[in-house]
């Protein structure tokens, strides 16, 4: 069993299109959260989301490239050149490309060329559709082409979890590493689906917020979409340290647990015993982790259950511990969300700030825990975990220790 760790990140965010840019903004405590720019206002009940502005594919890749690819992809790639380039890695070097893994999560796929093909067929009467649509919007297109970019020849494939994707992917790629199954991996999760079908979709199960996202406050009123994407390098210590790599932080755990119970409510034993095993499979105590980054959605349902789940589990400790939702800045960006949070959860274990839970108005008595509520706050953190917590009652929590 090898130690993993992370030497490289890279993010497409709604705070910023790098991982450097999207963590200044959550120690910023800038809140990304806005009117809706490319849907019809008069369509939407709400029409608030957090989407990534001024984001031009064309400064990224070539026409004809871009004919294969749906944003997803785009926000794939450009986060993997980022990861890849932290990490000083040359994957062509010891042969370690040619067992390099790539696990990417996605909740929803390629949705805007689902949409734009639904809309050519169904609105416009065009019995034709885009010849390359299948593979544009296949949720497995993002891993695919890390895969042929990169020339990574390890297992390559997608997971989807709803909401806990990106957390499944990147346990999924730390196992495979910790075991020498593969020998690096590239991981993360990545989403672009704030379109007019899933928007209106997410407004009839009426979870939405219709002012801002406001996780664990008493106010909050519900969730609020976000899109982007967050990749990362995993590889040994002892092959990060062999070519003098610099170690961002040590991925030490991952726990997974199914509800087996409501397709939608949340329960606080499947988020505890998630949060359980990922503290037993890294070897913590619950005195060891000295902040959460919560899945901390703002709905009504999931911040009560999240809090009784870790003083559940972490007992009197649960007290000392720094909770924060940085979905309260970017949104909630579904099946990215857990890569997205990710950069926070490095971010604090590096320079010792935790990002805030923005929005945050009145305490709400069943949300009793400390949320670091609309500043950032300097603290040493040795441990840290990441909470994702998935309709269907899928939960995936990451660990994740200070760099050796």
């Amino acid at each position: 069993m090898h130690r993993v760790v992370i030497t490289g990140m890279g993010a497409v965010t709604p705070l910023g299109h790098s991982a450097i840019d999207t963590w200044a903004g959550m120690r910023e405590g800038r809140v990304a959260i806005g009117p809706i720019s490319t849907l019809p206002a008069e369509s939407l009940r709400f029409g608030i989301a957090a989407e990534v502005k001024n984001f031009n594919p064309l400064d990224h890749f070539d026409e004809k490239r871009l004919l294969l690819l749906d944003r997803i992809s785009q926000f794939a790639l450009v986060a993997a050149r980022e990861a890849v380039a932290q990490a000083g890695i040359d994957f062509s070097l010891d042969g370690i490309g040619e067992n390099t893994a790539v696990i990417i999560g996605s909740g929803v796929g390629g949705e805007q060329t689902h949409d734009a093909a639904s809309r050519r067929l169904y609105g416009e009467n065009n019995p034709r559709t885009h010849p390359l649509t299948i593979v544009r919007q296949m949720t497995n297109a993002p891993a695919c082409h890390i895969s042929i970019e990169h020339q990574l020849n390890g297992p390559a494939f997608a997971v989807v979890s709803a909401c806990a994707s990106a957390n499944h992917a990147l346990a999924q790629a730390f196992h495979m590493v910790r075991s020498g199954v593969a020998d690096a991996a590239l991981a993360g999760g990545t989403e672009a689906s704030i379109t007019l079908g899933v928007v209106k979709a997410w407004e009839a199960m009426r979870v939405m917020a219709d002012d801002t996202c406001r996780p664990f406050c008493k106010q909050r009123r519900g969730m609020v979409l976000g899109e982007g994407a967050g990749v990362f390098v995993l590889e040994t210590l002892e092959h990060a340290q062999r070519r003098g790599a610099t170690i961002l932080a040590e991925f030490v755990g991952a726990g997974m647990s199914a509800d087996a119970g409501d397709i939608v409510f949340p329960s606080e034993a499947g988020a505890a015993r998630a949060i359980g095993r990922a503290l037993a499979d890294g070897g913590l105590d619950v005195g060891d982790v000295d902040y959460i980054n919560a899945h901390g959605t703002g709905t009504p349902g999931n911040d009560p259950t999240e809090t009784r789940a870790i003083r559940r589990v972490f007992g009197e400790q649960a007290d000392r511990i720094a909770v924060s939702s940085t979905k309260s800045m970017h949104a909630h960006a579904l099946g990215a969300a857990g890569a997205i949070e990710l950069v926070a959860v490095i971010g604090a274990l590096r320079d010792g700030v935790l990002p805030p839970t923005m929005n945050f108005i009145d305490p709400d008595p069943d949300c009793d825990l400390d949320y670091v509520p609309n500043v950032a706050r300097d603290m040493d953190v040795r441990a840290a975990l990441s909470n994702s917590f998935a309709f269907g009652g899928l939960n995936a929590v990451v660990a994740l220790r200070r760099a050796p």
